[in-house]
C-alpha cells in the first residue's frame, strides 16, 4: 500500500511540474531548472518537492509581473 501511495505522490508531482511548465510557457516564462527535487525522491517513501531552480533576473521580473 505504501509503495502505491509513494508512486501516486511521484506521479502527482510530475503532473504538477508539467502543468506549471505549460502555464509558465503560455506567459512566456521558462524556468530551465524546473523539475522534481532528486533528494526528496531518494527517501524510502518519496514525498517529492518541486524544484523551481534558478533563473535570470529578467525571468524573475517577468514572473513577478505575472503574479501581480
Amino acid at each position: 500500500m505504501e509503495a502505491r501511495h509513494s508512486a501516486r505522490c511521484v506521479e502527482e508531482a510530475e503532473d504538477a511540474v508539467k502543468e506549471l511548465r505549460a502555464e509558465l510557457a503560455k506567459a512566456g516564462i521558462i524556468l530551465p531548472s524546473l523539475g522534481l527535487d532528486p533528494v526528496s525522491l531518494a527517501r524510502e517513501a518519496p514525498c517529492p518537492l518541486v524544484e523551481l531552480g534558478r533563473c535570470s533576473v529578467e525571468t524573475a521580473r517577468r514572473l513577478a509581473a505575472v503574479l501581480r
